[in-house]
C-alpha cells in the first residue's frame, strides 16, 4: 500500500461581526469571507435604514457569512443569539449609531460596545478590530465622545486591539449629490476650508479592516487611514461636484459654533 501524504488542514479563524448590514459592514463581511475566515454576523430583526432589511434580506446581503438575529444593545441577546456558547477568535465591529444624537450615541457607540467586549472575552476572543473615526481626536459631538470613551475601554481591556480611524467616506457625499442635483447649494461648515481629508472607498477600508487580523504591525495601535491622493477640503469637494454636473458652484455656510453648541 502506498502511503498518502498527510494534508495539513488549517482551521480558519472565527470572526464575530457587529454592524454587518451597514455600508462599510457589508464590504467588510465580503472582505473577511474572501480571506477564508468563518464569519458570523449578528443583525437586528429589521436591520438597515428605517428597518428595511428582513432577516432573509440581511442573509442575502451577507452572502458567505452566517447571519444570526438579535439585539446588540442587550448583553443577554449578544450571548444567547449571537455567540451561542461558541468560541470565536476575533471581534470586528463596524457598528455605529444611526443618528449621532446623544442618547443614541451613548447607547450604541459606547454601551453596546462595552457589552460586546465582555461577551466576546467570555467567548475566547483575543483580538478586537474596531471601526472608529478620525474626528474623535477633537471630540465635540456626543457620538465622538462616546466613540472615544469606548476606545479607552478597549485599550485598557488587555485584549489585542486594532482601532481604525478613517478620515472620511465617499458615501458621506451622497446627500450632497442629491441636493446639488435638485438645484440646492452644497452645505459647508464655516467657509468650507477649515478641514481637509482623504476620503476612502468602502472596499478599500474593508480590506484594511480585514487585514488587521493577521498583520502584527496593526496590533495594539490606533490607525488613521485615508484614501489615495492629496487631502481635499469640503469646498473643493463641492467645486468638483458642480463641475461634474456642469453647474456654477453655490455654497451654503453653516456656522461651526451652532454645531458645537448642539452637542
Amino acid at each position: 500500500m502506498i502511503a498518502r501524504p498527510q494534508v495539513s488542514r488549517v482551521i480558519p479563524k472565527r470572526v464575530f461581526v457587529l454592524g454587518g448590514t451597514g455600508t462599510i459592514g457589508r464590504a467588510t463581511v465580503r472582505a473577511l469571507v474572501r480571506r477564508g475566515y468563518e464569519v458570523v454576523s449578528l443583525v437586528r430583526p429589521l436591520a438597515g435604514v428605517a428597518g428595511c432589511l428582513s432577516p432573509a434580506k440581511s442573509a442575502r446581503l451577507l452572502s458567505g457569512a452566517t447571519v444570526r438575529i438579535g439585539d446588540v444593545t442587550d448583553p443577554a441577546s449578544l450571548a444567547r443569539d449571537g455567540i451561542r456558547n461558541e468560541r470565536f477568535d476575533v471581534l470586528v465591529s463596524c457598528l455605529a449609531s444611526r443618528t449621532g444624537a446623544p442618547e443614541d450615541a451613548w447607547a450604541i457607540d459606547y454601551r453596546a460596545h462595552v457589552h460586546a467586549l465582555k461577551v466576546a472575552r467570555a467567548a475566547g476572543v483575543g483580538h478586537v478590530v474596531l471601526l472608529s473615526a478620525i474626528c474623535v481626536q477633537k471630540p465635540l459631538l456626543a457620538f465622538q465622545q462616546a466613540k472615544l470613551a469606548f476606545e479607552r475601554e478597549l485599550m485598557d481591556s488587555g485584549m489585542t486591539y486594532s482601532i481604525v480611524r478613517p478620515t472620511a467616506f465617499f458615501k458621506s457625499l451622497c446627500g450632497q449629490v442629491a441636493r446639488v442635483r435638485a438645484g440646492k447649494p452644497f452645505l459647508v461648515f464655516g467657509d468650507g476650508t477649515l478641514t481637509a481629508c482623504k476620503p476612502i472607498s468602502d472596499d478599500d477600508l474593508a480590506e484594511y479592516l480585514a487585514g488587521c487580523i493577521e498583520d502584527p504591525n496593526r496590533h495594539n495601535r490606533v490607525l488613521p487611514i485615508g484614501g489615495a491622493g492629496a487631502p481635499i477640503t469640503p469646498r473643493q469637494q463641492g467645486e468638483r461636484l458642480f463641475a461634474l454636473l456642469g453647474r456654477e458652484p453655490r455654497f451654503k455656510q453653516v456656522p461651526v459654533e451652532g454645531v458645537a453648541a448642539a452637542s
